[in-house]
C-alpha cells in the first residue's frame, strides 16, 4: 500500500534566462512501513525534494500525495497543520525550544492542538530512544547525542505517516551517529513507522531497506535491499 506518490515532480528556480532545474520530473512511490534512504552529491535535489515531501515547499509542477492527500491543493496554514499532524521532519540541526524541558519539547506538536498525549506510547517512545531519565532536563543539559533523540521522539509524538530525516546524524560523532541510526530502525520494525533519510553517507544508507539515488535532479539509481 502506497503511503507516498510523487507524479512528475518538478522544482524549477529563478526565471527567465537565469531558472535552476533542481527537480526534473520525479516519480516515487513508498509501502507503509519502508525505510527508504535517498542519496546524492552535494546539489543534486535530495533535501529539496525532503522539503517537497514534508510540504515545506511546493513543486513547480507535478503532484505529490501521502495517505491520499495532495500536498499542492493546500495554503500554507493548510500546510503547516497537516506537517505537524502528519509529517514528522528530523534535521541535523535540533531545532529544540531552549527554553523549555526535553519533554514539553517532545509534546508541543500536540500541545498547539490542545490535545493530551497517550501515555503509553509516549513513555514507550522515550523509553525505545533511552531519554526517559534526561525530561526534565533542558536542551543545553542535554549532549547532542540526546538532542537528536529528543527531535525524533518530538516527530514520533503524533505518530506520523511519515518520518523525514535529513542527515540527522551530520552533526554528531560516530558512536551517536550509531545510536541514531539504530534509533531510526527501531522506530520502523516497533512502530511500523515510515522513514525518508537523506544523507550523503553510503554506509548510513545501507542501512535502509531500499536506496534512491538522486543525480542533477534525476532519479538514477532505485535498489530494494530486502
Amino acid at each position: 500500500m502506497n503511503i507516498l506518490t510523487c507524479e512528475g515532480v518538478c522544482k524549477v528556480y529563478g526565471s527567465g534566462g537565469h531558472q535552476v532545474s533542481a527537480l526534473d520530473k520525479i516519480d516515487l512511490a513508498v509501502d507503509k512501513g519502508e525505510f527508504v534512504a535517498i542519496v546524492g552529491a552535494s546539489g543534486s535535489g535530495k533535501s529539496t525534494l525532503l522539503h517537497i515531501l514534508g510540504s515545506v515547499d511546493k513543486p513547480t509542477s507535478g503532484r505529490v500525495t501521502i495517505e491520499g492527500t495532495d500536498l499542492s491543493r493546500m495554503n500554507q496554514t493548510q500546510a503547516a497543520i497537516f506537517r505537524r499532524r502528519k509529517v514528522g521532519l528530523v534535521y541535523q540541526f535540533y531545532n529544540l525550544i531552549p527554553t523549555l524541558t526535553a519533554r514539553k519539547n517532545i509534546l508541543m506538536p500536540l500541545a498547539l492542538d490542545k490535545k493530551k498525549p497517550n501515555q503509553e506510547y509516549f513513555e514507550k517512545i522515550v523509553s525505545s530512544l533511552g531519554i526517559a531519565d534526561r525530561l526534565d532536563a533542558l536542551p543545553n543539559q542535554l549532549s547532542g547525542g540526546q538532542q537528536q533523540r529528543v527531535a525524533i521522539a518530538r516527530s514520533l509524538i503524533y505518530r506520523p505517516a511519515l518520518l523525514l530525516a535529513d542527515e540527522p546524524t551530520g552533526n554528531l560523532d560516530q558512536k551517536n551517529s550509531r545510536e541514531i541510526i539504530d534509533m531510526l530502525k527501531l522506530s520502523n520494525r516497533n512502530l511500523n513507522q515510515t522513514i525518508i533519510l537523506i544523507t550523503h553517507d553510503e554506509k548510513t544508507a545501507l542501512e535502509a531497506d531500499r536506496i534512491i539515488t538522486i543525480e542533477d535532479g534525476h532519479i538514477i539509481g532505485d535498489e530494494k535491499r530486502r
